[in-house]
């Protein structure tokens, strides 16, 4: 592999001894690595049912290595239609340990796009609390919403503004929020080539300037005692350390707090002449772990102003035959508790979601579906919230039956059933909606995610 020049004399300054076995590594296999869903399947049925060759991740429970050999393609595998995993870095797992999310905690992922990082901490916050995925770039929130529905979020609320924006609306709001931030992107060059193209489009300057533009919005969203994780996959002493010690320099109120996650090397103050509470924060060396380049800073604030919050007041009128439709097929009382109806399209909303005007968001919580002539349409997202227990009409198919992949390809299945709505299963997890006429299910799998 061709690096860049540049970035090789850069690293050769500040390895030194280590800079040979470092350079080695980018000769060596890249590590692909899947994470499990856990509010769809628990460890235990994952590791049964997977159909691939694995080795557990050692610093997440949900996180396994793809081992060589595996000739199946994780995408294209009908448990990732169901939302049973996401293909994701191993390394780009760590941010989220260390944020340590929890149920009914307030989070924001502030640099969200397309959606690894946002559903690890919906998982782990086991839907309960708020999650607000924003991204500032429109293009790549669609594959944003897309994680999110197909994983099964129910309170997740995706946004597209810049940070000053979300600034004047969620102040002193959140417990924790995790900056991902836009960086040069020199740990990604071993399994992205196309990142090194870019490494010359913009210098490291630059980048630090995005990423201060991104950090100063942030102390005023946090409530005391709240905390960031601010991550990054480049190794530049510039964006990384320095960037950090900017931060505790402008908001002296933050103290860096150690991060419990071993096999990780430490900050390097020295690099930069810093505080010495950078050693705090950590490295991942991809010629020291099965993964690429990271790093990884926690902060906690230490004091602030509490802030009165207003709560966003749902539009819970003409919904009949959305209730109906509930009372019809069983479905559980928790999808009739806060809906709110935005010109017949109807969203679950997280209860205590703040009251926000004139920021543009792609939902308000899941999306449930839509009311078209006095009539209810239920939605993909909607699918893949559910159990299949929830529903009294389905179909479940297997993963091995021509059908599921028929299905996956958006054609109807000719098979016999209770006319109606029917919710798709594969092998017990649900999918998406299918309607029963006589004796064919028409397919209302989303187009856009059709398997082709």
């Amino acid at each position: 592999m061709k690096l860049p020049e540049s970035f090789c004399e850069n690293m050769q300054k500040l390895l030194k001894n280590e800079f040979d076995t470092f350079l080695s590594i980018y000769d060596k296999k890249v590590y692909k690595a899947i994470r499990f869903n856990s509010l769809k399947i628990d460890k235990k049925n994952f590791e049964k049912i997977n159909p691939f060759e694995i080795e557990p991740v050692k610093w997440t429970q949900e996180g396994y290595y793809l081992l060589e050999g595996n000739n199946k393609r994780p995408g294209k595998h009908p448990y990732y239609h169901c939302g049973l995993f996401y293909m994701q870095e191993p390394s780009a797992m760590l941010p989220v340990e260390a944020l340590n999310p929890q149920p009914g905690e307030k989070i924001l992922d502030i640099c969200a796009a397309p959606g690894g990082k946002t559903t690890q901490i919906g998982a782990k916050m086991h839907n309960e609390g708020i999650l607000i995925a924003n991204d500032i770039n429109p293009k790549r929130t669609s594959a944003l919403i897309k994680n999110v529905e197909m994983f099964g979020l129910t309170n997740c609320m995706v946004t597209n503004e810049k940070p000053e924006k979300l600034a004047q609306i969620f102040r002193g709001y959140f417990d924790k929020i995790l900056v991902d931030a836009p960086c040069s992107g020199e740990g990604t060059f071993r399994k992205d080539s196309k990142s090194i193209q870019k490494y010359s489009l913009y210098n490291t300057e630059q980048y630090c300037i995005m990423q201060k533009n991104i950090l100063k919005y942030i102390p005023e969203m946090l409530k005391p005692g709240g905390k960031i994780v601010y991550s990054t996959c480049t190794f530049s002493p510039e964006e990384n350390e320095s960037t950090i010690q900017w931060f505790i320099d402008q908001f002296p109120q933050f103290n860096i707090m150690d991060i419990e996650i071993s096999g990780l090397d430490n900050g390097r103050p020295e690099w930069i002449n810093g505080n010495i509470q950078l050693r705090k924060a950590k490295r991942a060396w991809p010629h020291k772990i099965k993964g690429e380049g990271h790093f990884i800073a926690k902060l906690e604030k230490n004091d602030g102003k509490q802030y009165s919050q207003t709560f966003y007041k749902s539009n819970m009128e003409n919904l009949e035959p959305y209730y109906d439709f509930v009372k019809q097929y069983g479905i559980p009382k928790f999808y009739t508790e806060n809906i709110h109806n935005k010109n017949g399209k109807l969203f679950l909303v997280p209860k205590e979601l703040v009251k926000f005007e004139k920021i543009r968001s792609l939902n308000m919580g899941l999306n449930i579906g839509e009311i078209k002539k006095n009539r209810f349409i239920p939605s993909q997202a909607f699918a893949l919230s559910l159990k299949m227990n929830d529903c009294t009409n389905i179909l479940n198919l297997s993963s091995e039956n021509l059908d599921t992949i028929k299905y996956l390809k958006g054609e109807t299945i000719m098979v016999k059933g209770q006319r109606g709505w029917t919710l798709v299963c594969i092998d017990g997890y649900t999918v998406g909606w299918g309607k029963q006429i006589d004796n064919m299910l028409k397919n209302h799998y989303k187009s856009e995610w059709r398997m082709f």
